[in-house]
């Protein structure tokens, strides 16, 4: 039976309020804080809360890789803010699949289990790393990354990653490159094979 998720927040977001190493890539802004378009007046602190993340209190891994976001799309109060977060679930043998953060430097931390995590530069250098419990690991912004809790394993994991920006933005690789509409002839000709491979990998992708 996989653990509970329970109150690992506490520590997770201790440790994450240097946040700002995460070197921010949005706008300065020259007030307090930012209300949405047609605000003048924040009514009250709920819209600097919340809630969103309760969901996973006191409750068990899901089956599949799960993120769940605090960015600017769910948490409006980050307008302006520079900084946002993503809580990572993962069972055994899950990945997150190679994308980038266009946007912003991903910092993650390990709250529980372990991961395999690595990025690769513009000179096509791969830097891996085998994260345990406690460990940080830095991703730069726009590079391509994964993080992939090791089917060997017999523990889920769990992990918090901080962003830069209130909105880090994510491009997943797979996705971007074939479930575009990108002509098949200009994708098997990048990758040195043929279209009927391209085709399988689509379809694969889409199922």
């Amino acid at each position: 039976m996989a653990p509970a998720i329970t109150t690992f927040l506490f520590i997770a977001f201790v440790s994450f309020t240097v946040v700002k190493v995460a070197f921010a890539s949005d706008p300065d802004i020259l007030t307090d804080y930012v209300l949405p378009p047609n605000t003048t007046t924040a009514t009250d602190a709920s819209y600097f809360t919340y809630t969103g993340v309760r969901s996973i209190v006191n409750t068990t891994y899901p089956s599949k890789f799960t993120v769940i976001k605090a960015s600017l799309k769910e948490f409006p109060g980050l307008l302006g803010q520079s900084v946002s977060y993503a809580i990572l679930q993962f069972p055994v043998g899950s990945l997150n699949p190679l994308h980038i953060h266009p946007r912003a430097t991903e910092l993650l931390f390990v709250i529980a289990g372990s991961l395999q995590v690595g990025f690769v530069d513009t000179t096509n250098t791969l830097f891996s790393q085998k994260l345990e419990t406690g460990d940080m690991f830095v991703f730069p912004k726009g590079l391509v990354h994964y993080q992939y809790n090791n089917a060997n394993g017999t523990e889920p994991a769990l992990a918090v990653s901080a962003f830069g920006s209130a909105s880090a933005g994510t491009q997943s690789i797979a996705n971007s490159v074939f479930n575009s509409t990108i002509y098949e002839g200009i994708l098997a000709e990048s990758f040195k094979t043929s279209a009927d491979v391209i085709e399988k990998i689509e379809s694969g992708l889409k199922s």
